[in-house]
């Protein structure tokens, strides 16, 4: 690879051979690759994810909206892809970096390659690239700005002077209120559950189990801020009927399908952004409905805490990977987690109300709250229903059902 100066301050990183891809960051440096996927240019914030499998679940997962991953992992599309391993209905990445370019997919459960899948989902790549060099600048330095774009062979000309200021000029993700472009716009009934086939509980080799639902189950309501579909499907293993809302649904509309649990997803952008008016929604419903379960993950851990009166900040390059150790304070228990976020709760001391339940052992960033006085409200930062892994904190999902059916004992023996 060679570096020279191209226009102005623009530092240009060009591989031997042919190149029809281009990453161009804020700070003014020049990526030129092996494009793949599908051909335009998009603007995104540049992150780098260490998980080394995953790769698609990692695409699909609407947390990624307004980003472009840079894969530590060299090896990037093996396995191809399947309609299996979507976490959502489509990718809202704005693009993938990868480090060697795809050799053919070998794997029985592919349906087609990734470079096939990305171009259904409009979303351009790049290979060719240094993906641990960029992954070191951007601990060093922080997340970027960038465009990424992907053209044909035959019109490979970029205009760097005006990238460079179009990427510069781009907002970013403070302020951003992602969730409500990623959300679903109408309720709907989600009642597929864990792969079949599979000991862990997710990512197994089967299809997932999907049928009848108990009508008298607990019926757990969740809001879609951008959520994954192992959430969902982990929620009716555990015994529960789903019912799917909006982001902006009102407290009146999520209590007028009487719920006995609420579930806050993960989801994109700036929690103060979404807070607007996903924090009114949810004091609406705890002051309603004082013992009811509420369990929030990623982004409905950010807005919980909002709503207790926690602040949130952005993160220098953010946590996004499958290897992350949180302690769990009240057992001492040392859990690996995969985690995608970039904003969190600020490190603060906490009114006696709120206890903290878990905690970052890279950085030591808040990874969990509940309630001092016990009521069955809760929160994660990390992902404990990671699909394909790891899977040392699906317990909580049997946590927050465990509540719902205390709430309902209750509620029925009159003492709610």
């Amino acid at each position: 690879m060679n570096t020279s100066r191209g226009n102005g301050a623009i530092v240009s990183v060009k591989p031997h051979g042919n190149t029809n891809a281009l990453l161009l960051t804020e700070d003014a440096t020049a990526i030129f690759g092996l494009g793949f996927g599908a051909k335009g240019k998009k603007l995104g914030e540049l992150c780098f994810n260490t998980a080394m499998s995953g790769y698609q679940e990692i695409l699909s997962d609407p947390s990624y909206a307004g980003q472009i991953i840079n894969f530590t992992c060299p090896h990037i599309g093996n396995v191809g892809c399947n309609p299996d391993d979507m976490e959502s209905a489509r990718s809202f990445a704005s693009g993938a970096v990868i480090r060697e370019a795809i050799t053919p997919h070998s794997n029985h459960r592919a349906t087609s390659s990734l470079s096939d899948w990305l171009e259904a989902q409009a979303v351009p790549a790049i290979s060719g690239v240094d993906t641990r060099s960029l992954t070191r600048r951007i601990r060093d330095h922080g997340a970027l700005r960038a465009v990424l774009i992907h053209k044909d062979p035959e019109d490979s000309e970029f205009d760097l002077p005006a990238l460079l200021e179009e990427v510069q000029a781009w907002h970013g993700l403070v302020g951003a209120d992602l969730a409500k472009e990623v959300s679903c716009t109408e309720p709907y009934t989600w009642k597929e559950g864990i792969w079949q086939g599979s000991s862990s509980g997710s990512g197994g080799s089967g299809s997932g189990g999907s049928g009848a639902v108990d009508a008298e189950a607990p019926h757990i309501v969740a809001v879609d801020y951008g959520v994954k579909h192992n959430i969902l499907r982990m929620l009716v293993a555990h015994g529960s009927r789903v019912t799917v809302v909006p982001a902006q649904a009102s407290a009146e509309q999520i209590l007028a399908l009487a719920p006995d649990g609420v579930f806050l997803s993960n989801g994109p952008g700036d929690p103060a952004a979404t807070g607007v008016y996903a924090e009114p929604t949810l004091a609406s419903l705890m002051e309603q409905r004082p013992n009811l379960p509420v369990f929030g993950i990623c982004l409905g851990h950010q807005i919980l805490g909002r709503t207790l009166g926690l602040k949130t900040e952005k993160l220098s390059f953010g946590h996004h990977g499958a290897n992350h150790p949180v302690l769990e304070l009240a057992s001492g228990c040392v859990l690996i987690t995969s985690q995608n976020h970039n904003f969190c709760i600020q490190n603060q001391k906490l009114p006696d109300s709120i206890t903290l339940t878990h905690k970052s052992l890279f950085d030591h960033t808040n990874q969990g709250i509940c309630f001092s006085d016990g009521r069955p409200v809760f929160s994660v930062q990390f992902h404990p229903e990671a699909s394909p892994g790891p899977h040392d904190a699906q317990g909580l999902f049997a946590r927050f059902i465990k509540d719902v059916q205390n709430a309902r004992d209750n509620q029925f023996s009159g003492r709610n």
